[in-house]
């Protein structure tokens, strides 16, 4: 193989990236695929080793880890988003690289996503990344998925993901998820996830929230729950929006209004199916852009964005069609 072919990023911190990390430089090696690799301590470095990589020319970056460390890798593929203006896209590294999933996290939702709900296992995903390495430059491998710009504490901070938001609930359930101990983390994924859920509903108090899907009218709600997805999934498997499309150009928005805790609790038990969507307090829209804010500033919510707290509201977010290749 010739050329800076495939970098590899793994999540070290992280038991089940460990774990799959040796699996996975087996799998290249006797492949015959040509790598070099990588494992940052936070997002922060996983973003500037993605970032430097592309610009050393690397063609494809896989992940291993799960989707807080694709969303980090997924932020490399651009330039830094705190400096962009007032509707203006982020810059692209490199157009034509690949990103290929490796999926060793607690959710793994965006891969969830792209296999239509299923949880396939590493094997599969390595499959695709060694056919991919081996195609010649006419085979395509790599589709084109849509990304989110997303911006929290009334525009202070930007970032770049690739999967799915939550505010309020969801961003307290991502904190307790991270700071879960050893013997939890053991747990599967999706059981992890519930008894953050649990836990966190014990302190469920709806606020004055208002949101604006592109130029649409303002939409008030009492609630402690929205989403703003890119794909499916999210939270460990929860389908908030059946019909989400990575590849559709629009983001799905999720509004929860004056849902009881007892309701809520029961509508969380329906979600992986899409069964919530039957009951008229829960609304879903469709759009390009979205503003999320609270009525008082002293309520504001936290966003958190691919399991990991990115901040709180004001929060705005937009899709960028079709700005991330992604191996399939």
């Amino acid at each position: 193989m010739e050329g800076k072919q495939l970098f590899v990023v793994v999540n070290g911190r992280a038991a089940r990236a460990r774990a799959a990390w040796p699996r996975v430089r087996e799998a290249m090696t006797g492949a015959g695929v040509l790598f070099e690799a990588d494992e940052p301590s936070t997002p922060r470095e996983t973003e500037e080793a993605t970032r430097a990589a592309l610009s050393e020319g690397f063609r494809t970056i896989a992940v291993v880890g799960g989707d807080g460390t694709l969303s980090a890798a997924t932020a490399g593929y651009f330039g830094p988003c705190d400096s962009l203006a007032e509707g203006e896209s982020p810059r692209a590294v490199n157009h034509s690289a690949a990103l290929a999933v490796l999926p060793a996290g607690t959710g793994d939702d965006f891969a969830r996503g792209l296999s239509g709900g299923r949880r396939e296992p590493l094997e599969a995903w390595l499959a695709r990344l060694v056919a991919h390495c081996r195609a010649d430059a006419e085979t395509e491998s790599a589709r084109g998925v849509d990304v989110l710009l997303c911006g929290v504490d009334g525009g202070a901070r930007r970032f770049v993901c690739v999967n799915a938001v939550t505010i309020g609930i969801g961003a307290e359930v991502a904190s307790r998820v991270g700071a879960q101990g050893e013997v939890v983390r053991r747990l599967p994924g999706e059981a992890r996830f519930a008894l953050a859920a649990v836990r966190s509903l014990a302190a469920w108090r709806n606020r004055r929230v208002r949101f604006r899907v592109d130029e649409g009218e303002w939409e008030e709600c009492a609630t402690n729950l929205l989403a703003v997805v890119n794909g499916a999934y999210a939270g460990g498997g929860m389908n908030f929006s059946p019909r989400a499309s990575l590849t559709d150009g629009l983001l799905d928005v999720l509004a929860v209004d004056g849902l009881s805790r007892a309701s809520l609790v029961r509508e969380l038990a329906r979600v992986h199916g899409g069964g919530h969507l039957s009951n008229p307090k829960i609304k879903l829209s469709h759009g390009t852009r979205v503003r999320v804010e609270t009525i008082e500033a002293s309520d504001a919510l936290g966003v958190e964005a691919d399991g990991d707290p990115r901040g709180h509201t004001p929060a705005e977010f937009r899709v960028i069609p079709s700005a991330l290749r992604v191996v399939v």
